[in-house]
């Protein structure tokens, strides 16, 4: 508006003269949900409210490091394919009852395959406890506390929050079937928020085809609405996240007798000569400090600490057969579903091309290989299914590595959202222009205002088109940006207080079946 001139003078008026800009949402920012040692910051709880993290540095300062589980040893069943060989008989490594959690691990998982910035949500801690049981209603945020109020966590606290893009919940695969519940409500979540999809991992996703098929499971179980919201990979993956030397005889159950499974004399001897309980150890530290006084309880500790430790390298010195009993128990730990490396993945892709690049045929860090091999025909009833489900398989190629070797949602018969990228790019636009078009609300609805927004978003398509997001040789093939009287909206929509924009896409689609075609042709002369 014009200044007031009643001094004479020179006046100065500034007008813009180039209209609002779009600015892309951030694309790579998953949101785990599980269960964690602590949940503590400054002395106030975390739980069940979402934290922004950057870096496993904070995970750790936030919410500690891993859960310390317990291993049995029982006769092997049908569904065992690894076995040891202790004595004449033949056992199998299992975690004790309520003992796997595996957050921990696959958080470590997301950063080792280039993860960023994430949300935390823990739905739960473990600190001090031997065992802890996974709740689906904890998980989803559908229970009730002490005093019988509504828990507004888990997935639940997630709908307040807009940065989030993926939703990932690791341990949901430790639920059993139940885990296809959990699911369908993330499903559903993401399409009530329109920003988010669903990285999903099967229930014995380590497990071929066979009587018990993890992969027509589910299929079956995961429902049928919001299907383009999510996807799925398989198999599960054997990884190097956790080290040699993190476990020792303190992880196996308390009642394993190692000197009647042990079969070197040397081993048999240390744990001979290893007091038997509590009593014995304070006798035996007595002796060494006769001085110490019996509120010591931290001189106590380190002693007994030091002389399991000695005792572990002993065993480790003097029994292959303890050796591989680490070994296998460290293969189970090891043994991680894929959705967490896949939310890594993504991340990697979208900040060195674009979310408009499909995530696949790109290598895993920390993997060793596949839980499963599959074979070129095996992936075709993954890949193209009649029930549309696809689930993106994870493939060992020779001289190459493990790779993705999928880039499908679950609603692979949908020509519009077949394919990752773009329901995730689709998804980067609307939310972009979105937040955009929040500055012109109340403007009014007039041929000016048409202008400033189309404008905007043209220029704001033609940018991303230069950068690769768009298909097409000219931004007129790529996009297409209408807005104005008769042209979107009516006299009435103007006089109801609606503005109507209409965008067109050309979205990038990749390139997933190239055929090469050849024939022979007559010597020329």
């Amino acid at each position: 508006m014009a200044q007031t001139q009643k001094i004479p003078g020179i006046y100065i008026e500034e007008k813009n003269a180039f209209p609002n800009a779009v600015v892309e949402v951030a694309t790579a920012v998953p949101a785990f949900i599980g269960y964690t040692e602590k949940a503590l910051h400054n002395g106030k709880s975390l739980l069940n409210r979402p934290t922004r993290i950057t870096s496993l540095s904070d995970y750790m300062a936030f919410f500690g490091a891993g859960f310390h589980p317990t291993f049995k040893l029982e006769s092997p069943q049908g569904g065992d394919n690894r076995k040891l060989m202790l004595g004449a008989a033949e056992m199998a490594i299992k975690f004790a009852p309520h003992n796997q959690l595996i957050f921990f691990d696959s958080i470590r998982l997301f950063y080792a395959n280039g993860g960023g910035t994430c949300y935390i949500v823990s739905v739960g801690t473990y600190e001090g406890k031997d065992s802890l049981e996974i709740q689906k209603d904890q998980l989803l945020g559908q229970g009730k506390d002490e005093k019988g109020n509504p828990i507004d966590g888990g997935l639940r606290s997630l709908e307040k929050e807009q940065e989030p893009t993926m939703v990932v919940i690791p341990e949901a695969v430790l639920l059993g079937e139940d885990c296809y519940e959990v699911y369908r409500e993330v499903l559903a979540h993401c399409s009530q928020m329109q920003n988010r999809i669903g990285i999903f991992d099967l229930f014995d996703g380590f497990k071929n085809k066979g009587g018990d098929d993890p992969i027509d499971l589910f299929r079956v179980s995961i429902g049928t609405d919001f299907l383009s919201y999510g996807t799925a990979y398989y198999p599960w993956l054997h990884t190097t996240i956790v080290q040699q030397g993190k476990l020792s005889f303190k992880n196996l159950d308390p009642e394993i007798d190692l000197e009647s499974i042990l079969p070197e004399p040397k081993a048999k001897k240390l744990l001979r000569e290893f007091p038997k309980d509590e009593a014995h150890f304070r006798t035996v530290f007595q002796k060494k400090q006769p001085h110490i006084s019996q509120s010591a309880e931290v001189d106590f500790d380190d002693f007994l600490n030091s002389k399991k430790d000695e005792l572990h390298k002993g065993l480790l010195a003097t029994s292959p057969t303890y050796t591989s009993i680490l070994e296998e128990m460290r293969g189970k730990m090891n043994l991680l579903p894929a959705a967490a490396a896949l939310a890594g993945i993504y991340t990697m892709v979208d900040n060195t091309v674009g979310v408009w690049k499909s995530p696949a045929n790109v290598s895993l860090n920390a993997v060793i290989r596949p839980a499963v091999e599959i074979s070129q025909e095996a992936q075709e009833d993954l890949n193209v299914h009649i029930s549309g489900k696809s689930i993106n398989a994870i493939r060992t190629f020779a001289g190459i590595g493990t790779l993705v070797w999928g880039a499908r949602t679950l609603d692979g018969n949908s020509l519009d959202w077949r394919y990752i990228n773009v329901r995730r790019t689709v998804l980067m636009f609307e939310q972009s222009i979105k937040l955009a078009l929040e500055a012109y609300v109340f403007e009014p609805n007039e041929s000016n205002t048409w202008t400033s927004v189309k404008s905007m978003i043209v220029n704001f398509l033609t940018n991303k088109w230069k950068q690769g997001a768009l298909a097409g040789a000219s931004p007129e093939e790529a996009f297409d940006v209408q807005i104005g009287l008769g042209v979107t909206m009516t006299g009435l929509d103007v006089l109801e207080g609606r503005m109507l924009v209409s965008v067109k896409l050309a979205i990038v689609k990749p390139a997933e079946f190239i055929v090469l075609t050849f024939e022979q042709q007559m010597q020329k002369p």
